[in-house]
């Protein structure tokens, strides 16, 4: 008996990519102003960044 196999919903890598590029603007703008608040904007840019990744990968191999 086959494993079960779970849809990913196409989009969810674009909203990994959408975030992780707005995660970019706004730790570029906080460092600009002088704010080490920029720190968390990279930490999450990291991690939406690997999330993407990963749905991308993970829809890539659903495909073949």
């Amino acid at each position: 008996m086959s494993a079960p196999t779970r849809r990913v919903p196409k989009g969810l890598a674009l909203y990994a990519t959408v975030i992780c590029v707005l995660a970019v603007v706004a730790a570029v703008v906080s460092f600009a102003k002088g704010s080490w608040l920029g720190v968390v904007w990279v930490l999450l840019a990291g991690l939406t960044s690997n999330m993407a990744w990963y749905y991308h990968r993970r829809t890539a191999r659903a495909a073949d």
